[in-house]
């Protein structure tokens, strides 16, 4: 289906990532709920796999490529002295862990569920730890990216997928694979 403005965005042919069990939150996830516990106290709910339309995918596509383009990508060593710091953007800047957060923050306030909307790591095509917002819908899962304006089926993308935020609970991780030869390996199903 064609969006103005954006190139076409492809319906996932019903691809779930495969959860193989709990994992270990990131420090960053564990730091940013510790200054922020607002957005981190929240109950389990249960799972739900948004419903996706022409109209809900194109909402998607805007707010990746909007958020993509308003802030810079910036390393948190350059933006504020250290290795790793999951935060809201500062200054029209950021990391790929900002633009997930801020991506998460702008769909959940557009009324999408929040158990849909996963802070996912993945291995980037250069191998390095990036992290994506995927939205698993009944479609398919979904992957939102700074490094990529187009929304993408998950396996499209070339990551390797290695843990996300469970549906249920967003303090609790899963793991999708065992992280050297994961499952989730972005290759179409």
């Amino acid at each position: 289906m064609d969006v103005a403005g954006a190139q076409s965005v492809k319906l996932a042919s019903a691809s779930s990532m495969e959860v193989i069990s709990s994992a270990k939150a990131p420090m960053g996830w564990l730091q940013f709920c510790k200054a922020q516990p607002e957005e981190c106290a929240t109950k389990p709910m249960k799972p739900v796999k948004a419903k996706l339309s022409a109209a809900r995918i194109a909402e998607l596509d805007r707010v990746n490529r909007r958020i993509n383009a308003e802030i810079a990508p910036v390393t948190d060593q350059e933006l504020y002295g250290v290795e790793e710091l999951w935060t809201y953007p500062s200054e029209a800047k950021g990391d790929c862990e900002d633009y997930v957060l801020l991506k998460r923050r702008t769909l959940i306030e557009a009324g999408w569920p929040r158990q849909a909307l996963l802070i996912t790591v993945v291995r980037d095509l250069k191998g390095d730890g990036h992290a994506v917002l995927t939205v698993v819908t009944d479609r398919g899962d979904y992957a939102l990216d700074n490094q990529a304006d187009d929304v993408k089926p998950w396996f499209e993308t070339g990551y390797t997928f290695v843990k996300r935020q469970s549906q249920s609970d967003p303090n609790q991780w899963v793991l999708l694979g065992d992280g050297v030869n994961p499952i989730g390996v972005a290759a179409a199903p």
